[in-house]
């Protein structure tokens, strides 16, 4: 019986980037992308259709974009926040258009200037483009806050999944879920998850997680538990919504890939490719932290992927000072 299959979604080329100061090199950009999908990743956000005086991060999308699709077999997301700039999205022939919609109207103004009702509009306008000129492109409404919202507080199972039933009825292929502020722990999000199923079918998508108190990897075990297929991840943990304070840092790749694999889920990726990704982040982004325990701590002696593949690099004998305790 072949092991279960995770979607790991790469999205620190987008997420990542966009919450930092610094402006990655386009060429380092590229290189970044090309040893991501490399090591076995097959959806990235490479980027967000936005103007780039607002996020000068994203200033190169569309060359971005150019070389993401010239790599054979990586399915190439985006984020865009409105209907310009999934139009952008969509003629430059992506495969994904992820479209970040809040629970709350107190983050969605401060994110994308819109109440919840006028995004709403949007994206109804958005699948009415996708589908009249543009009908192989996918559209993913992410729901951010959907666990709670650093401006506006709690945030009920309710009101969120409202905001994913909107979501379906404007035509979207699938809603997924953000824990953009850090808030969820793993009882909710098992619950959440499994209602968001039963509400939505097969229109209900991926799981995005910050790790702002720590608590990434936990709710994504119980995401696994409800079923849940497709995970967001960054390399090295970058990211976090610029509009969510106190928001840091989204889950580790290359941790979320070796809790995946250990635990029997094959993801198709290699973690030691993964890890010497992250050289190019360094050389990049100097003096940005770098997140994660894999890339210290390497494979543990023995381990193998669910896949029954042996590790490509050599794995520790054991411990080296003798007081193990």
């Amino acid at each position: 019986m072949s092991a279960p299959q995770i979607l790991v979604s790469e999205v620190g080329p987008r997420d990542g980037l966009q919450s930092i100061k610094t402006v990655m090199p386009t060429d380092a950009k590229l290189r970044w992308i090309s040893a991501l999908a490399a090591a076995g990743l097959r959806e990235i956000e490479v980027g967000s259709f936005v103007p780039a005086r607002l996020l000068p991060q994203m200033a190169d999308i569309r060359e971005v974009v150019a070389h993401a699709l010239a790599i054979p077999g990586l399915h190439v997301a985006v984020l865009a926040p409105n209907l310009r700039g999934s139009q952008s999205a969509f003629e430059a022939g992506v495969h994904k258009v992820t479209l970040p919609v809040s629970v709350t109207n107190e983050h969605s103004m401060a994110n994308i200037r819109k109440t919840t009702e006028q995004m709403i509009d949007e994206v109804r306008e958005i699948v009415a483009l996708r589908n009249a000129r543009f009908p192989y492109v996918q559209i993913e409404a992410g729901v951010s806050v959907a666990f709670g919202c650093t401006i506006a507080g709690a945030v009920s199972g309710d009101q969120t999944l409202r905001m994913c039933t909107a979501m379906a009825e404007c035509g979207v292929d699938e809603v997924g879920l953000s824990d953009t502020s850090g808030y969820a722990d793993p009882a909710q999000v098992r619950t959440l998850f499994r209602r968001l199923r039963a509400e939505l079918g097969d229109k209900a998508g991926g799981a995005h997680f910050h790790n702002t108190r720590g608590q990434g990897l936990a709710n994504v075990v119980a995401a696994l538990d409800a079923g849940v297929t497709t995970i967001d991840a960054s390399q090295a943990g970058l990211g976090g919504c610029p509009y969510a304070p106190g928001a840091t840092g989204n889950i580790v790749t290359e941790d979320l890939t070796f809790v995946l694999e250990s635990m029997g889920y094959d993801t198709g990726i290699d973690i030691d490719a993964l890890v010497a990704a992250r050289a190019i982040l360094a050389e990049a982004l100097p003096g940005e932290a770098l997140y994660g325990h894999v890339q210290d701590a390497g494979l543990p002696k023995g381990f193998r992927y669910a896949d029954g593949r042996a590790p490509s690099a050599p794995q520790p004998e054991g411990c080296l000072l003798g007081v193990a305790q």
